[in-house]
């Protein structure tokens, strides 16, 4: 039986992520595991990646849409850490040699004009710092075997991070109504999911103050300059060698991964 500690849990989720290796989820052996524990793994796994060398850019929400929740038998939407080595630049090849299982899902993601504080921040409040917003694509991965978590277990993991990238339309928020906001992904030639920017919270905005609001309760908040993916508007794709995923957004453009 393996006794974990937050710090023993951080190098764990750490190593198999570099090794490109996955396993059981930490509560199958630690079934005490809790939210606020998994927010320290979480905590602890940026300062050691902080450490190395990454800089931290941003935060990312996961579980934001019913569609994610319901597929990863989840029920909460839950924040996480961007940093540089996650940065994925248009038309550069999925790194599949340090990925697992990759997954592709659409994003509206804000880039912030301003520092945004919680407790208490609205939707209305969230949107005014919002400098730009982007069309985006994150590709996420998991170190658990499967994508079978719980909801501190992948909590503790980053929100199964992996890599993003954005497109190169950066549009001012109040040109759009990112409620109505359309999204396709194909794959393959084919249409797999639609869905609108309502399904992240009913608004993106509601996931954004959300950020604010839960990092709050941990001491930290949203810095002017950072990007903010607001979590996938549609269930992820899976991403098999040399296959393509291609999202549409009405008023954000076109973006493609693969390779």
């Amino acid at each position: 039986m393996t006794t974990w500690t937050v710090e023993r849990a951080a190098e764990e989720l750490l190593r198999r992520e570099d090794t490109r290796t996955d396993g059981a989820p930490l509560s199958d052996s630690w079934p005490e595991l809790d939210l606020d524990t998994a927010y320290a793994i979480q905590d602890e796994t940026l300062r050691l990646r902080l450490a190395r060398g990454e800089t931290l850019i941003g935060v990312k929400l996961g579980l934001t849409s019913r569609a994610k929740q319901q597929r990863m038998n989840v029920d909460s939407p839950l924040v996480a850490w961007l940093t540089d080595a996650m940065i994925l630049p248009a038309g550069v090849p999925v790194p599949r040699e340090r990925l697992i299982h990759p997954r592709a899902e659409p994003e509206i993601a804000f880039v912030m004009g301003r520092s945004l504080t919680g407790p208490g921040v609205s939707a209305a409040t969230a949107i005014r710092a919002v400098d730009q917003v982007f069309a985006g694509i994150e590709i996420i991965d998991s170190r658990y075997r499967d994508f079978r978590f719980t909801l501190p277990d992948v909590v503790a993991d980053n929100a199964s991070s992996g890599a993003f990238v954005t497109g190169a339309l950066g549009r001012d928020p109040g040109e759009l109504n990112l409620a109505l906001e359309g999204c396709v992904v194909e794959s393959g030639g084919t249409v797999l999911h639609t869905a609108t920017g309502a399904a992240v919270q009913g608004h993106p905005a509601e996931a954004l103050a959300l950020a604010a609001n839960t990092l709050a309760r941990r001491g930290h908040r949203i810095e002017a300059g950072w990007v903010v993916l607001t979590g996938g508007v549609t269930d992820a794709v899976p991403l098999p060698p040399g296959g393509y995923v291609t999202t549409e957004f009405t008023g954000l453009g076109r973006i493609t991964v693969g390779g």
